[in-house]
């Protein structure tokens, strides 16, 4: 298992949402297929066909654990779990 593989089954089983690095979290979400854009210090994310769009802060090295919340709930209601893209990061 891979380490966004890891990452998704970490978030979606709720066990440590204080505990997401933020960085790897935006990896995550291009992984899964969104398109981010930078204000300030706000990431947000958009994808085709899903309508909620997903706002992201740092707090220090890691996501806010709210945010954390709010990924995993469009994650399960559009049941985005298997569309991990392997992505070359070199």
């Amino acid at each position: 298992m891979g380490k966004y593989e890891k990452l998704l089954e970490q978030i979606l089983l709720g066990s440590s949402d204080a505990n997401v690095d933020f960085d790897e979290l935006c990896q995550l979400l291009l992984r899964l297929g969104f398109e981010t854009r930078v204000r300030g210090s706000h990431h947000i994310f958009r994808k085709q066909g899903v309508e909620e769009r997903i706002n992201l802060q740092r707090d220090g090295s890691k996501a806010k654990m709210y945010q954390v919340r709010q990924v995993r709930a469009v994650i399960l209601l559009y049941n985005l779990r298997g569309e991990i893209k392997w992505i070359n990061t070199k």
